[in-house]
C-alpha cells in the first residue's frame, strides 16, 4: 500500500474506534500519532533497504510483527505514565493496522499471499535491486501510479481509493478537523497573548 492510505486506512479506524469506545472524537495529539504510527514502518524500512542497503528488501523491521508488538507496548505504557493513554492507543493501532493491511494489499493487486512481509527476520521477501536510490526507486513506483490517474482509466483497485479518501475526509470533518483544529486554536492564543486578551476556557477534548 502506499503511504497516505495506510494513513488513511489508520485514520478511519481510530476515529470510529473513538466514536464507539470514547463517545468522542479524536483529539489532534493521537489523531496526528496515529497517521504518523500508520506510515513509520515504511519511514523506517524503504530508506534502510532501498537507500542503504541495509536490508534486502522494503519489508524488514519496521514490518516485523516481533518489533512492532514490544515497541507499541513500550509506547503506550510510556503515554499512559504521562497521562496520554489515548496516544499509546493511536500509536499501537496505526503501526498494527499497517502490517496486515500490506499482506492484504499484496493479495488483492498481485493474488499473493506473502504472511512474509511481518515475520522478518524469521522469512523475508524477494531481495531488492539496490541500484537506485530511495528517492528515485519511489518516483518510479509513483510515476506508474500516476499515468493511471492521468490516463483515466482507473481500474477498481484505484476508485476504491478515491472513495476511501473522500470517507477519510468527511470523518475528519466531522470529527472537527483534529491537527488543523489544534494549529488554529494554538494561532489564536498566540494572537490574543499578543494582544494581552484573556481567553474562555478551552474544551475538554482540546486538551487531550
Amino acid at each position: 500500500m502506499w503511504p497516505w492510505e495506510h494513513a488513511i486506512v489508520g485514520y478511519i479506524v481510530y476515529s470510529l474506534f473513538c466514536h464507539v469506545i470514547f463517545r468522542d472524537s479524536p483529539g489532534g495529539l493521537d489523531a496526528f500519532t496515529v497517521v504518523f504510527a500508520s506510515v513509520l514502518p515504511d519511514i523506517i524500512d524503504k530508506p534502510l533497504a532501498w537507500e542503504y542497503g541495509v536490508f534486502d528488501a522494503g519489508y524488514a523491521l519496521g514490518h516485523s510483527i516481533f518489533f512492532v508488538v514490544p515497541l507499541s507496548i513500550v509506547v503506550g505504557v510510556v503515554a499512559r505514565s504521562v497521562g496520554r493513554p489515548r496516544t499509546g492507543v493511536a500509536f499501537g493501532l496505526g503501526y498494527l493496522l499497517h502490517l496486515p493491511s500490506d499482506v492484504v494489499d499484496a493479495y488483492v493487486r498481485e493474488d499473493v499471499f506473502q504472511p512474509a512481509l511481518m515475520l522478518w527476520p524469521l522469512e523475508t521477501v524477494n531481495p531488492h535491486d539496490h541500484g537506485q536510490g530511495f528517492v528515485d526507486q519511489f518516483l518510479e513506483f509513483f510515476t506508474r501510479y500516476q499515468h493511471e490517474l492521468l490516463a483515466g482509466d482507473l481500474s477498481t483497485y484505484v476508485w476504491i481509493q478515491l472513495g476511501l479518501t473522500a470517507f477519510a475526509a468527511l470523518i475528519w470533518l466531522f470529527d472537527g478537523a483534529p491537527v488543523l483544529r489544534e494549529l488554529l486554536l494554538g494561532c489564536k492564543r498566540l494572537l490574543f497573548g499578543l494582544a494581552g486578551i484573556e481567553q474562555s476556557s478551552e474544551r475538554p477534548s482540546e486538551r487531550r
